[in-house]
């Protein structure tokens, strides 16, 4: 008896430094744990798919040309520790509507419709690619509500230069190829863009980009687009831009993207480029952890 009597407290001191032991555990995983809204924002005419990760200060990400909101996959999560994270896919894109012919729209104003409906007052604006010209024209449009640019694998809507003939060059062809054999050989051609491509083998990687640009619908390159830019362009205003800046390009970005990320840098006084080494113009994907290092470090540099 006077040896169960000692056992008894031992057993419940385990048990004890066990419900301990348990409850950290289940306090960390909750820590570093989000809640992920998904929806659809009726605004201008049209239906966005959204999704809003984590609550703080609000990040709108952007996706480039040929895909959606996966470009950003391998951000959401580490983002979304510190920030609200929404990401969407613009008109044309994903899960979005397909524009309506003759019906005038602007990527810039839909953002702003959606950010409206969502009851975001201001933000940070991220673009990648495509999504920086989108990104760029906003933040001229309404630097009022924008907390700062993120400008990745840049681009501004009107820039010229040789290596941007040679982008439209290739884009020229994607029409004639979707006419002679269809969506599928429109996407294989896609894939096969050297800067739509890993610099590195990565599996992973490439079976991502080649799922989003097969689900990719082609939209803009099938039917005449009515979308409608700034007048003028941005490239004739982006003196303007007085907002904190963040520039990401890679080592083996596209030419034209460097070219716009240098100007970027030379024209807007509150602005830092970050090169990332070894990597192309899927950076966010190839180089994440360095490049969500860069933008998480310029956002808590700026708040």
């Amino acid at each position: 008896m006077k040896s169960l009597l000692t056992i008894i407290p031992l057993v419940i001191l385990l048990c004890f430094a066990f419900s301990c032991q348990q409850g950290e555990e289940v306090a960390e995983v909750e820590e570093d744990t989000f809640e992920t809204k998904t929806g659809f924002a009726e605004v201008n005419g049209t239906r966005l798919y959204y999704e809003i990760a984590s609550s703080g200060e609000p990040i709108v990400l952007i996706h480039g040309n040929f895909g959606d909101c996966r470009h950003w996959d391998y951000q959401l999560e580490p983002i979304a520790k510190s920030h609200k994270v929404i990401r969407y896919d613009v008109r044309g894109f994903g899960k979005s509507n397909m524009p309506v012919q003759e019906e005038s729209y602007s990527h810039h104003e839909d953002l702003r419709a959606l950010l409206g409906y969502l009851g975001i007052s201001k933000a940070n604006i991220a673009g990648f690619s495509m999504g920086c010209g989108i990104a760029v024209d906003f933040v001229l449009a309404y630097p009022e509500i924008s907390n700062s640019l993120i400008a990745v694998g840049p681009w501004v809507s009107g820039y010229n230069s040789q290596a941007v003939k040679e982008l439209y060059q290739d884009m020229s062809k994607i029409s004639s190829i979707l006419e002679e054999n269809g969506t599928k050989a429109a996407a294989e051609f896609c894939t096969g863009l050297h800067f739509l491509k890993p610099k590195n083998p990565n599996p992973e990687i490439e079976d991502k980009m080649r799922k989003i640009i097969h689900d990719y619908l082609f939209w803009g390159f099938l039917n005449k687009n009515p979308v409608r830019g700034l007048s003028p362009q941005a490239i004739q205003q982006i003196e303007k831009i007085s907002l904190p800046t963040l520039i990401i390009t890679a080592e083996y970005d596209h030419d034209a993207c460097r070219e716009i990320a240098n100007l970027l840098e030379q024209t807007i006084p509150n602005s830092i480029k970050v090169d990332i080494a070894d990597t192309s113009h899927l950076m966010a994907m190839e180089k994440a952890e360095e490049f969500n290092k860069a933008v998480i470090d310029f956002l808590n540099r700026i708040e």
